[in-house]
């Protein structure tokens, strides 16, 4: 048994890798703050769910309060701390960028130095498909450059890799970044499309269908990003001996540092998700055909192949069972 910190505990992806931690018999201190960036009331629904149960503690903190974190850390000493904490969202971005300062990167930092006084066997943390910004090489692979983000959240992100990297190779603090791609699934965030698309429909309204629909996701179920989330955490980075600074590889370090891409590795088009979800809903949408926005970038793809050699595993739920999931939870929640 493992004793995990994981911020962001009521949150979507949050929520469901706690209650998979409490199932194998790990503690966990779940730390969130049930801001209002989406309904706190689904937040602690979540939370709910967890509160009840065996070996599970709820600490209501900001990452950006300094020492009330180091007073937790000094107190709870967590083997693993999972950051899950972060304010999301590509398009919020553009329009409140200060929230992305405070939570991504001066509350990633006052993690980072809480792991490294307080013996930290390792620290995982979300990343995102996002930084991977004006690249055209598909798949995407965690050893190509990521240096051209396209939204504040992106560029926060990849700033994260490089602020964990600095902490693995000064303090030999192992860290570990993972690239989610478009997670979704029973439980999901109300701002991603999924549920803004469910919803509207069940309301009668029509929905905003961006990129004339031609959009490409790598739609991840949330099963599979915890079960990729928890064998990366107990699989503690390494150095490798055979990186070398003359031909830098971005995902590896001579330090105790990695990334991985966790993602479906197989790309569906926008439209065939809505299709998808109007077979689930039994109703047709009425769609507002729009151009892509700011900060979106038109398609997302997943390499896995080093998440597949490290831990063994790789995410396999299709769009058809997931979408079912999440439609069969909604109309449960909601009463619909």
């Amino acid at each position: 048994m493992s004793k995990y910190l994981v911020t962001g505990a009521a949150g979507f992806i949050g929520f469901h890798l706690s209650g998979k931690l409490l199932d194998r018999g790990d503690e966990v201190i779940g730390l969130d703050n049930l801001n209002d960036y989406y309904d706190p009331k689904l937040k602690q629904a979540r939370l709910d769910q967890l509160t009840c149960r065996d070996g599970f503690r709820h600490v209501n903190m900001n990452l950006e309060d300094r020492d009330d974190l180091n007073a937790l850390f000094a107190e709870t000493k967590p083997d693993v701390v999972v950051n899950l904490a972060a304010q999301a969202g590509v398009r919020y971005s553009l329009t409140n960028p200060h929230a992305y300062v405070n939570s991504n990167l001066v509350g990633f930092v006052n993690i980072l130095e809480a792991c490294r006084h307080n013996e930290t066997k390792h620290l995982v943390y979300a990343s995102s498909s996002s930084v991977y910004g004006t690249n055209k090489k598909m798949p995407f692979s965690i050893h190509h450059s990521v240096d051209h983000p396209v939204s504040l959240y992106a560029a926060t992100k990849k700033a994260n890799e490089l602020m964990a990297h600095t902490y693995s190779h000064l303090y030999d603090l192992p860290t570990t970044g993972l690239r989610f791609f478009t997670v979704y699934g029973p439980w999901g965030r109300p701002d991603m499309a999924l549920f803004l698309f469910t919803k509207a429909i069940l309301e009668g309204r029509p929905i905003d269908v961006f990129n004339f629909g031609k959009m490409k996701r790598d739609f991840t179920y949330v099963d599979d990003i915890v079960e990729g989330v928890i064998r990366v955490s107990d699989n503690v980075p390494q150095p490798n001996p055979d990186w070398s600074g003359d031909n830098a590889d971005p995902g590896s370090s001579a330090a105790p540092y990695k990334l991985y891409n966790i993602g479906n590795n197989d790309p569906v088009e926008l439209m065939y998700m809505i299709e998808t979800l109007e077979k689930c809903l039994g109703k047709t949408a009425e769609k507002n055909m729009m151009p892509i926005q700011p900060g979106d970038v038109p398609a997302t793809y997943a390499d896995i192949d080093d998440l597949i050699r490290d831990v063994g595993f790789r995410p396999d739920t299709s769009i058809e069972t997931g979408v079912a999931n999440f439609v069969e939870w909604y109309r449960d929640f909601y009463q619909v």
